[in-house]
């Protein structure tokens, strides 16, 4: 336990060194957004920095932790018009082996608000299905809910569908039976007949950054059996940013991006990914009579930690057979003794894919000031998950593991103690403590007492 400590107090202290680099880089942000119009919150990045949220909308009070009903998290999601939902009850909600669909758009859901120890929902997932939808500072566990191997229950953690201008922010999202955090939609839309029709049918504009997204469960409910997945970025996806991510004990996607997907991957922290870090990959079968697109990739400042796990990969790998435009920057990429053994490409396909290195760094997406790779490690420590200032006892356990060079993939969640049976905690909302239009406390109030 001591040297936990320790280790967390060590990458706190790192980090202070580049404190200043960091705040120049959060004041430009601000100054550019001064010109831009306002950003969804202070720090937001990328194609979806300005997405307005629920701002201006209704405050909508979640006072229970029943799955639906009166005063519950679905009741928030499901009302009509802006609305930003806060919460005054913390603990668990049993989405009972379902996916909880968010089709209303311009919403903030802001799980900061939320008194220790935060909101985690268990046993089923999120679809935001709309567009317009910050997500920031909620836990969702789905796990495999009791269900037999192989049985066809799965889920995503979040999933993006068919969405636009989102932003899913210092979430921690663990024990998915699909993926973790997706950006999806439909493949080819019907009536559609070009790659921008294909485009505008799935999700575009999406910012996943800052998030936990750990211990994929392998051998669990999936119908196809191993499905420890972190992040799949589907066919035609476009102006996604993945930034500042921690990716944990996930078998491959980590991200994996699809046939004509273009987007960027900047300053995550991989580790003990099983088989493949990055990687590309258009299927053949998914595309007939389909002209095959080519994707795009740019891998920027990341850092790849191999683990126990780990077996022979390359940080970015191509599968498949589509083409693929990348571009590749600053990626540290180190074996389980910290040696830069592993390669930066490889493939695992036969057929005649190309991969075509940009030598020109594209722009970057709004806000981004990337970190040297060697930064990088710290930072993600410091801050991905949600409320990273009081973390819950799950989020501690991987984020000193990753730390440490322990931990593994797993089949179940009971093997790292089971789903959280934290008791129900309650604290009013007052609107007056905090900043409605971006749901940043006001100077002088806190976020929320440390989980003792």
């Amino acid at each position: 336990m001591f040297r936990t400590v320790r280790s967390l107090s060590v990458a706190g202290h790192r980090l202070i060194r580049f404190l200043p680099a960091l705040l120049l880089a959060l004041a430009a942000s601000t100054a550019l957004a001064a010109e831009s119009g306002k950003l969804a919150f202070p720090g937001a990045q990328g194609w979806a920095a300005h997405t307005p949220g629920g701002r201006g909308g209704q405050v909508i009070r979640v006072t229970t932790l029943a799955a639906d009903g009166p005063g519950s998290f679905k009741e928030a999601v499901s009302t009509k018009g802006p609305r930003i939902v806060v919460f005054e009850v913390g603990g668990v909600i049993d989405l009972d082996v379902k996916t909880l669909r968010i089709e209303e758009p311009f919403l903030t859901i802001a799980g900061q608000t939320a008194p220790a120890p935060g909101i985690t929902l268990i046993r089923g997932g999120i679809d935001i299905a709309t567009h317009d939808v910050i997500v920031r500072h909620i836990r969702v566990r789905p796990g495999d809910a009791g269900k037999p191997k192989l049985s066809g229950f799965d889920f995503d953690a979040i999933s993006t569908v068919r969405a636009h201008d989102v932003i899913v922010d210092h979430c921690s999202l663990t024990w998915g039976t699909d993926e973790g955090l997706s950006a999806s939609g439909t493949r080819f839309i019907e009536g559609g007949k070009t790659a921008e029709d294909f485009r505008n049918g799935t999700s575009r504009r999406i910012t996943f950054s800052n998030n936990l997204i750990a211990e994929g469960l392998a051998y669990a409910s999936h119908a196809k059996g191993e499905h420890s997945k972190g992040t799949l970025v589907h066919d035609h996806v476009q102006d996604i940013l993945i930034v500042g991510n921690l990716y944990a004990h996930n078998y491959e996607r980590n991200p994996l991006f699809k046939g004509g997907a273009s987007g960027q991957v900047i300053n995550n922290l991989i580790y003990n990914p099983g088989a493949r870090a990055a990687h590309y990959n258009l299927i053949a079968e998914e595309w007939i009579g389909h002209d095959y697109e080519t994707g795009r990739m740019v891998l920027r400042g990341n850092v790849l930690r191999a683990g126990h796990d780990t077996k022979p990969l390359a940080f970015f790998m191509i599968g498949g057979s589509g083409d693929v435009d990348l571009y590749t920057e600053d990626n540290l990429l180190v074996d389980v003794i910290g040696e830069p053994t592993i390669p930066e490409i490889g493939r695992y396909t036969t057929a005649p894919v190309k991969v075509s290195r940009l030598q020109r760094a594209p722009e970057l997406p709004f806000g981004v000031r990337p970190l040297h790779s060697a930064q990088v490690q710290d930072a993600v420590i410091l801050t991905a998950g949600a409320t990273p200032w009081n973390r819950d006892l799950i989020d501690r356990r991987i984020v000193a593991d990753a730390i440490e060079g322990r931990g593994e993939i797993i089949d179940s969640q009971d093997q790292v103690g089971g789903y959280p049976q934290y008791a129900e905690t309650r604290k009013p909302f007052v609107e007056a403590e905090w900043d409605l239009d971006t749901m940043e406390p006001l100077a002088g109030y806190q976020r929320g007492e440390p989980l003792r």
